[in-house]
């Protein structure tokens, strides 16, 4: 069966969705939200984009019936794999995206992040996302902000009027640059990564608390042991461990001093070199590891966040365990190309593959446990940045996950992709 699911997704089929252009390259979010209408709770499907340029738009995709029946429909293209004309008709189309009219808002600056999480103290029965958290980078005269759009009221269409503009909620301004943000699933609280260290948020206050302070930016983050740690890539290819329970008020405020040593490999003389570099906030300098390079990315599994992928601007990527960190990676994965880029890896919900694009314009399929690179193809000419994919913890509740998810419908479970060429949708058959 194992080898099976490699084959099939070892040839994706990969399609573009016209006038899509610039919306998708700085951040990607898939949100499945059930909406209450006059019929009863209505199952929806949303892709939040961000722009490099500042746009955040939305689109919904799947059944229609009660959903978006105004703006401009996005048609998919075909881009891969290469076929003739009477091929492509015989290939089944994953079915157009609606863009709302008027529902493109542009921020302040590049958006960085985008995260989804729950309704504030409550809990649902059917899905439990009800808000987004959006970041943005900043720019030459102003620092990245925080905001909060409700999703609830986002779907409350009325035609011409700006959708997006009046439930966003700027909760928290920094006059720091924002690289990258990760959020609890209850959303009281997100962690948050800048050029100064790493800062916890609270989204009803907007108070913030600094966790972290650092002279290497931190440009990853991952939330992991049920949002009470989180792993925090800095640029100097550091990946530290942070408790987010102990926080200090105030950029100011006294931090816990730690001296880090980690080895650098010097080319001239071919052997290992110990250094040193300093931090200050609630660390676990046991739980400290060094990638060769930036760190690019960090993603937990979600069946068993103790794993979870890195990457880093070397094109290293590798697997490892938290519980044995210091022991190194329990998987490497070869192929990936990259030295200055932060791309995003992507984990479909099966959490038996992953997807990234590489500075070379190729996007790369690896899988998860046995490491193979079982995909490898230029699909557009410019870099695959991001990457979203419907999260397994969708599946929550049912016994078995992975057989939850084998059972679902595969045409909603495939990935989307964004570069500056549009955003893009893959999937295979199974």
């Amino acid at each position: 069966m194992e080898e099976y699911q490699k084959a099939q997704a070892s040839h994706p089929v990969v399609w573009k969705y016209q006038g899509t252009n610039k919306l998708g390259d700085g951040a990607l979010e898939r949100i499945n939200i059930d909406v209450q209408t006059g019929e009863g709770l209505t199952d929806r499907n949303l892709l939040l984009a961000g722009g490099r340029d500042g746009s955040l738009s939305f689109f919904e995709f799947g059944k229609f019936e009660g959903g978006i029946h105004f703006g401009r429909k996005c048609l998919p293209d075909l881009v891969w794999p290469l076929l003739n004309k009477s091929q492509v008709e015989c290939r089944k189309a994953p079915g157009h995206i609606w863009r709302p009219a008027q529902n493109t808002q542009w921020m302040t600056s590049g958006i960085s992040c985008i995260k989804t999480f729950g309704r504030h103290g409550t809990e649902n029965e059917g899905s439990s996302i009800q808000n987004a958290l959006v970041c943005t980078l900043g720019a030459e005269d102003r620092g990245g902000s925080v905001f909060v759009i409700n999703l609830t009221e986002l779907l409350e269409f009325c035609p011409n009027r700006p959708i997006l503009r009046r439930n966003i909620d700027e909760v928290a301004t920094f006059n720091c640059t924002i690289w990258t943000a990760d959020c609890r699933s209850d959303g009281c609280h997100a962690v948050i990564g800048t050029n100064l260290g790493a800062a916890l948020v609270d989204l009803e206050t907007g108070v913030k608390s600094w966790l972290l302070c650092s002279k290497s930016d931190v440009l990853a983050q991952q939330l992991i042991h049920s949002g009470n740690v989180v792993l925090c890539g800095l640029r100097n290819g550091a990946i530290v461990t942070v408790d987010v329970r102990e926080k200090q008020e105030g950029f100011s405020a006294r931090h816990a001093s730690h001296r880090i040593q980690h080895s650098t490999l010097d080319s001239t003389l071919g052997k290992s070199t110990k250094q040193w570099f300093k931090l200050s906030g609630n660390i676990h300098p046991s739980h400290t590891i060094k990638m060769p390079s930036c760190i690019a990315c960090l993603v937990s599994l979600q069946f068993d966040d103790q794993y979870f992928l890195a990457s880093s601007m070397d094109g290293t990527v590798k697997l490892y365990d938290h519980r044995i960190i210091q022991r190194g990676a329990v998987q490497t994965y070869e192929g990936h190309v990259n030295s200055h880029t932060r791309l995003q890896l992507g984990v479909d919900p099966s959490e038996r593959f992953f997807v990234s694009g590489g500075e070379d314009c190729n996007l790369r399929l690896w899988s998860l446990k046995s490491g193979e690179l079982l995909f490898e193809d230029k699909l557009t000419n410019t870099v695959t940045s991001t990457v979203c994919w419907q999260k397994a913890e969708s599946f929550n509740g049912v016994q078995d996950e992975r057989r939850s998810y084998d059972n679902v419908k595969h045409d909603s479970l495939g990935a989307w992709l964004g570069s500056a060429e549009g955003i893009f949708y893959m999937d295979w058959e199974l």
